[in-house]
């Protein structure tokens, strides 16, 4: 087996090294690997179902989709991320007791006793400290998991969260779990790279596999795979499932309800409805939201030459690019 050390922490880069890796393995491996502040969509997800955008926005944390299903989980620099890949033939699909062995070793190694719970988490104490998700593509398993050592579960809470009820999606949705730190059942102290540093020991010895990097070669592909596709917001929302959006706010100059119709992440049907008062007909404002992607610059250029305040008395650009975007 190949381990591979990625110490690149840029989220849409290492998402596509995983489809790179799965589509050009010869070999089984291992890719160890984290990620700076992001929210990693599942593949049949509604992206904008699962995320607080204003929250992520705000904090500068990215949003990307990945080639496995399950719910959105959120990656930071205090997770630890393996990815394994091998043989279909090897008959381990859904099998998630044998790609979770050496996470539950390591940490009983470590003096923390960890299970394999349900379907696909790891628990300690009843409380999730990693997910597990796999996909199959041209006779080969890729498995991966995102092991909570010491993240920060504000920013994880505050990204995941979402006003549920205005926003009914037809993607799957993600499901609240109890999680905790790795670093919480440990008896010393450990920072998340020395544990990231300790897991890749442990894998290479039980395996006796050498540590190894990506070649310049391999990365300009990855690059090139990044840009065509993990970096695009065509894959990261514009694949979303169909969705209907809406959302409701009272201002001073009235009610206002918005009613969106999303398919392929853009705008088919735009309504707007509520007590305020405008001179011009909304019509003229809907039409100008339809055909339009269901994103804050599209949504941003559609509105730069409308006068929404003729539409909807009192009402600025900004309060109505909000309400269209933020549920």
């Amino acid at each position: 087996m190949l381990l591979i050390r990625n110490d690149c922490t840029d989220p849409a880069f290492n998402l596509a090294a995983e489809e790179y890796l799965l589509t050009t393995a010869r070999e089984p491996l291992c890719m160890l690997w984290r990620n700076e502040k992001a929210v990693i969509v599942g593949k049949n997800q509604n992206t904008l179902g699962e995320i607080d955008l204003d929250y992520v926005r705000s904090r500068g944390i990215r949003v990307v989709r990945r080639m496995t299903g399950g719910g959105a989980v959120f990656h930071d620099l205090g997770n630890i991320n393996y990815t394994l890949i091998e043989p279909e033939s090897g008959g381990h699909f859904n099998n998630y007791a044998w790609f979770t062995a050496d996470l539950i070793d390591f940490l009983a190694a470590q003096g923390v006793r960890a299970e394999l719970s349900g379907r696909n988490d790891v628990l300690i104490g009843g409380k999730k400290c990693c997910g597990n998700a796999q996909c199959v593509k041209n006779g080969w398993i890729m498995h991966h998991g995102c092991v909570l050592f010491d993240a920060d579960l504000t920013a994880l809470t505050g990204a995941l969260k979402v006003n549920r009820h205005k926003l009914a999606s037809r993607g799957i949705p993600s499901v609240a779990s109890r999680v905790t730190n790795i670093c919480e059942h440990m008896t010393g102290d450990m920072s998340a790279a020395a544990f990231f540093d300790a897991f890749a020991q442990y894998i290479a010895k039980k395996h006796g596999c050498a540590e190894c990097v990506f070649t310049p070669e391999d990365k300009a592909s990855i690059r090139q795979l990044t840009a065509r596709k993990y970096a695009t917001w065509e894959w990261n929302y514009g694949t979303s499932p169909d969705y209907n959006f809406a959302n409701t706010q009272q201002f001073g100059f009235g009610l206002v309800e918005v009613r969106l119709f999303i398919s392929g992440g853009v705008v088919r049907q735009a309504h707007i409805s509520g007590d305020f008062f405008g001179r011009h007909d909304l019509a003229q404002l809907t039409a100008a939201l339809e055909g339009v992607r269901h994103s804050e610059e599209a949504i941003d250029a559609a509105l730069a030459e409308v006068d929404v305040d003729a539409f909807i008395s009192g009402c600025t650009r900004e309060e109505l690019q909000r309400l269209l975007l933020y549920a």
